[in-house]
């Protein structure tokens, strides 16, 4: 998978948010605006495979040191072949450069296969405000210079 960075504008984005909030909705979950608004300072990383966009991801900067992830999405098709975790180390590379080696997210607790992909990616689950949603947070190690 090639991964490359996109505008909050770019059309196939819009395309593969458009899918993700549809999924959400048709299981349930809230739709949400929160899956790719569009931030000033949210990074945007599409997923290509053979020259389609499949796969996408949503970063912002929070506070100093930290940043949120805000949402990994990979089209049903091309699931089960490590393209959201290619994604999460993605992000991951991305925050640490920009010196952020604290990453957050939060979930609906119905979302039992991301919250295993993003456990097993080494996020901790931490007390969420709301019942229904679960906040995880990894702490990236130092780059080394």
């Amino acid at each position: 998978m090639l991964i490359e960075f996109r505008t909050s504008l770019d059309p196939e984005l819009g395309v593969l948010a458009t899918a993700a909030q549809r999924e959400l909705a048709d299981a349930g979950l809230r739709a949400g605006s929160r899956i790719f608004e569009p931030h000033d300072d949210a990074e945007h990383l599409v997923g290509v495979v053979h020259g389609r966009a499949v796969a996408c991801a949503t970063w912002r900067p929070l506070g100093p040191g930290e940043a949120e992830v805000r949402r990994i999405y990979v089209r049903p098709a091309f699931r089960g072949r490590g393209l959201a975790r290619q994604l999460i180390v993605a992000v991951e590379e991305e925050a640490l450069a920009v010196d952020r080696p604290v990453l957050r997210l939060e979930l609906e607790s119905g979302q039992p296969a991301a919250i295993a992909l993003f456990q097993s990616s080494g996020y901790r689950p931490v007390r969420s405000a709301a019942p229904d949603r679960v906040t995880f947070v990894k702490q990236l190690p130092a780059l080394v210079q």
